[in-house]
Parts: structure tokens; C-alpha cells; sequence
């Protein structure tokens, strides 16, 4: 319990900026760090929700993005540099996962979804508004022999 209360605590100080900071790499000629910057867009944080290690001003995204500008100087490609980062975090390191596997159903079932909601919607407005059941008057019962019966019924007649 107590590991995982310090756990917490460091990822809350990480979070808010009070990780000591690891000393940043000097930054490459323009065009490749444009690239680093577009491709630290596309690789998600360890530490903050839903937030790309370009925006993030956390140390280990930082760190994220020095290693990114490194695999860069090296010359690796994109589709190495997004395979780095997926072999050691896993797809979740991706801002936008790829579209295959399990999650090719993550990005097709809300599209097959509308699909059969607006052919339903369809099938109800080709076969137009539904007739009303005809209204009949009661058929006519011979009188109750229940005295409670006919005493309700006399006073609803006063």
C-alpha cells in the first residue's frame, strides 16, 4: 500500500513539474526538428491523459522527446521511430492507433452501428405511421349479482 502511495505521489509530482528535469538535448538544424516536433505529435505521454510528449511538459516527456530527436539525428525513419516507442510502451504510445487487428472493430463497429440505426430508421418510414387501434364500445354484460359491485356503481350514478 505504501509503494503504491508513493507511486502516486511521484507521478503527481512529475505531472505538476517538480521531477528533477533531465538536461535537454541540443536541438537539430530546423528541418529535422520540425520533424521531431511533428513526430512527438503523434506519440502520447507516459504521464499525462491524452496529451502528446511535444505538448507535455513533463520530465519523462521530455525524456520521450530527446529520444525521439536522437533516433532522428540517427536517421531512422518514421515507421522505426513509432515501432520504438510501440515495442517499448505498446500501441497505447500511439495518439492515434493503427487501424488493424482488434482495433480496426474499435473503428468500424460505431460506423456499422449508425449503419443499422439509419437502415432501421428507414425500414420505419417506408412502412409509414401506424393505424390506430379502432375503438369499440363495450359490449353490454348482463348486471353483476355482486353487491359491492352495485353499490359502487349507484354512487357513481348520484
Amino acid at each position: 500500500m505504501l509503494i503504491a502511495l508513493s507511486l502516486v505521489a511521484n507521478l503527481a509530482l512529475a505531472q505538476e513539474g517538480y521531477a528533477p528535469q533531465r538536461p535537454v538535448t541540443d536541438p537539430l538544424d530546423a528541418t529535422r526538428e520540425a520533424r521531431v516536433q511533428e513526430l512527438g505529435k503523434h506519440l502520447r505521454c507516459a504521464v499525462c491523459q491524452g496529451v502528446s510528449i511535444a505538448d507535455s511538459p513533463a520530465s519523462m516527456a521530455r525524456a520521450q522527446l530527446d529520444k525521439v530527436r536522437e533516433l532522428v539525428a540517427q536517421g531512422k525513419t518514421d515507421e522505426e521511430i513509432y515501432a520504438y516507442f510501440v515495442e517499448r510502451y505498446g500501441e497505447w504510445a500511439l495518439m492515434e492507433p493503427k487501424k488493424s487487428g482488434v482495433t480496426l472493430g474499435l473503428w468500424v463497429f460505431p460506423l456499422l452501428l449508425l449503419a443499422v440505426g439509419l437502415y432501421v430508421i428507414w425500414l420505419q418510414s417506408k412502412k409509414g405511421p401506424t393505424p390506430a387501434p379502432p375503438v369499440s364500445e363495450e359490449p353490454k354484460s348482463e348486471p353483476s349479482t355482486d353487491e359491492y359491485l352495485a353499490k359502487v356503481r349507484a354512487d357513481l350514478e348520484k
